[in-house]
């Protein structure tokens, strides 16, 4: 029983199996059209996608729109293979080699720079400091006095290598008020190099290497040459006795043999301390032969440091506000 069970079982699967293709066939018999009606749209025959006509296929009209190429750099192909040149001779040669390209001399189209202007030619406001009519050239390692300008009213050139004045340092400066040459290695100058100057009112000359001092304008006001190596010698005669506007004149650390008298009426202030000064005349300060002179402007005068005894030339002092100072026993 178990048997016949089995086989009628086996039996009916088998038909079951053999009826799902044959209904799918008897479906695609009985309705042929339906299935071609999907395809029918389609255009197969020329549905051959190559690179050729890749373009024609696809439309790519739009994407123009969306993006603008104009400002990128130009298409640039690439390709598995470097291009053919068009001159075959210009293939390289790699069995020589390459000549070292040579220079080009530069072309003078271009811009050219001048050459250096040695620094005694530059314009003082090069070198300098100017500022409004004043001229600061302090520490500028200077050797000879600048170019200045016509207005220049006050010079200062301190702490340079300056070595001589010539009247030509100066020529044409008539606002030149005030010279500040101090710390320089100035050992002499032109007779005429201030003598000329009809403004100038102050001359600053100390810690330089001067023997002897030029002739000075009228309108000087102040004469500084401390600590420089003059003697008597080096003074004209009389040299301070037309200075009518001379108020300060201050001489000291030099090798002044005696006072350089006579002395403005004018002076207030005299410094000629650490001198070689031994001996004065009753007439240095004072008028002897004029006992009611009174001489009140000069008050400060410096003797201190030379080997003289003040002591031994009362009348000299007695036209005086203040005695002088220095040695008196």
């Amino acid at each position: 029983m178990r048997t016949l069970a089995w086989l009628g079982i086996a039996s009916l699967c088998l038909g079951a199996a053999w009826a799902v293709p044959a209904k799918e066939e008897k479906r695609k018999a009985g309705n042929p059209k339906a299935d071609l009606a999907l395809y029918e749209n389609l255009d197969l025959d020329n549905y051959d996608l190559t690179l050729d006509n890749y373009g024609e296929i696809l439309d790519l009209n739009n994407y123009e729109e969306l993006y603008d190429y104009g400002d990128l750099a130009p298409k640039v192909e690439v390709g598995t293979l470097a291009p053919r040149p068009k001159d075959p001779m210009a293939l390289p040669n790699l069995g020589t080699t390459a000549e070292t390209p040579k220079l080009q001399p530069p072309t003078t189209a271009g811009p050219v720079r001048p050459a250096p202007i040695p620094v005694q030619f530059l314009p003082s406001c090069l070198l300098c400091l100017c500022i409004s009519t004043s001229v600061y050239c302090d520490d500028a390692d200077l050797e000879h006095i600048p170019p200045l300008p016509p207005e220049t009213t006050y010079l200062y050139a301190r702490f340079n290598r300056i070595g001589a004045i010539r009247a030509s340092d100066f020529t044409g400066l008539k606002k030149l008020k005030r010279i500040d040459l101090t710390s320089n290695f100035i050992s002499w100058a032109d007779v005429d190099a201030f003598r000329l100057l009809p403004s100038l009112q102050e001359l600053i000359l100390p810690e330089n290497r001067l023997t002897a001092l030029p002739e000075l304008p009228r309108s000087i006001v102040r004469l500084d040459a401390r600590l420089n190596r003059i003697p008597s010698t080096g003074l004209r005669p009389e040299a301070f006795r037309d200075l009518k506007q001379l108020q300060f004149l201050h001489l000291s650390d030099n090798q002044l043999d005696y006072i350089p008298a006579p002395l403005p009426e004018s002076l207030r202030s005299l410094h000629l301390q650490n001198n070689n000064i031994q001996t004065m005349h009753e007439d240095t300060f004072c008028n002897s032969q004029d006992h009611s002179q009174i001489r009140r402007a000069l008050e400060d005068i410096r003797l201190d440091g030379n080997p003289i005894n003040l002591s031994l030339f009362p009348n000299a002092y007695f036209c005086l506000p203040r005695l002088p100072t220095g040695h008196f026993f």
